[in-house]
């Protein structure tokens, strides 16, 4: 719910006897399928038969030449088709949004004059609650949005809200700079979302660590989850606070890298790369396998498997062994 400044659903679902899932999903049977059709251009009706929501959802089409065999729409075409209705949604919604403004607009300057008082700091309990203050706090916003979002799967649902969210900043000439971590360069929903979104006024770094997710709205509010399921969250008008924060930001911008660079994770001259350089700093300062997964946004087979190549990195048979020899090479020493 707390998350990137963005959603609401899109998909419909539907059932095809033993085959459901929504039209706007691609299961693994069909996007194996699609893949194979678009590397060769076509597949026959019966290699294809496995996944027939690639025909419902209108991923293959009969072949014009030959109805023995089916024939992929092109990805690019696809993208479309399933981004205008979203696009269409975040018209509606964006029509509502200036009614609703319009008729709230007499109370605001009430609202400024209370904000250095008492309701500097306001809990905002459940999903819709927080979604509303973020859109109020987006409406209002003029100048410049900060965003922290630690690594997850960025569903359908994200998607429409962000755009629905960001795209009237966009308009209005906002600021929007975002902080994700490094493994959000191999997630495909983060890409695709930050390339609807690329503008001069658009911009997307990478670290490797983030604690915990933070939206700054024109250095007057800021939000924060403080429960792990994100749904509680502090609204945050206190000045002094939010500038605390705008540092803390800024801190993480300055040693983060563009999201449009090159790979973070390639190896450096000592043959150990940058995220196992992150990993091996966890390592010493005594974190188990799933925090340190947690912290650096991966799973913790992922996790573990760079844990192996540092081991093997530095000659270590142990995981007691491996400690030392971090601690030995100096690696830790080194800037990255």
């Amino acid at each position: 719910m707390f998350r990137s400044l963005g959603g609401g659903d899109l998909a419909t679902n539907q059932t095809n006897g033993t085959h459901p899932h929504s039209l706007n999903e691609v299961c693994e049977e069909g996007s194996r399928l699609y893949a194979a059709a678009l590397r060769a251009g076509r597949i026959s009706r019966a290699d294809a038969e496995p996944a027939p929501c690639l025909l419902e959802s209108a991923l293959l089409h009969p072949d014009p030449d030959d109805p023995g065999w089916l024939r992929p729409l092109p990805p690019a075409v696809a993208l479309a088709r399933r981004l205008n209705p979203i696009e269409r949604e975040i018209a509606q919604r964006r029509r509502l949004a200036m009614d609703i403004a319009d008729t709230f607009e007499q109370f605001l300057a009430f609202s400024s004059e209370s904000a250095a008082g008492s309701d500097s700091i306001t809990v905002l309990e459940g999903g819709e609650r927080i979604n509303a203050a973020l859109n109020l706090a987006t409406a209002q916003c003029r100048t410049e949005v900060l965003t922290v979002q630690p690594s997850d799967r960025m569903s359908e649902r994200s998607l429409l809200l962000g755009l629905e969210r960001d795209r009237p900043l966009i308009e209005r000439g906002v600021r929007i700079r975002t902080l994700y971590q490094h493994t959000a360069r191999y997630s495909q929903e983060k890409l695709a979302y930050a390339a609807q979104l690329s503008d001069g006024k658009v911009e997307y770094r990478s670290i490797d660590e983030l604690v915990e997710r933070l939206i700054i709205c024109d250095e007057t509010v800021a939000f924060i989850p403080t429960r792990d399921d994100q749904q509680v969250a502090l609204e945050l008008r206190h000045p002094g606070l939010v500038r605390y924060l705008i540092k803390v930001f800024e801190f993480m911008w300055s040693r983060a890298v563009p999201l449009s660079a090159g790979a973070p994770y390639e190896t450096a001259a000592d043959g150990i790369t940058e995220i196992q350089h992150s990993i091996a700093k966890l390592l010493v300062e005594g974190h188990v396998d799933e925090a340190i997964a947690r912290r650096l946004g991966m799973n913790v087979r992922t996790c573990r498997a760079h844990i192996a190549k540092l081991a093997t990195a530095l000659g270590s048979g142990s995981r007691a062994q491996l400690g030392y020899l971090i601690a030995q090479s100096g690696i830790l020493e080194q800037t990255h």
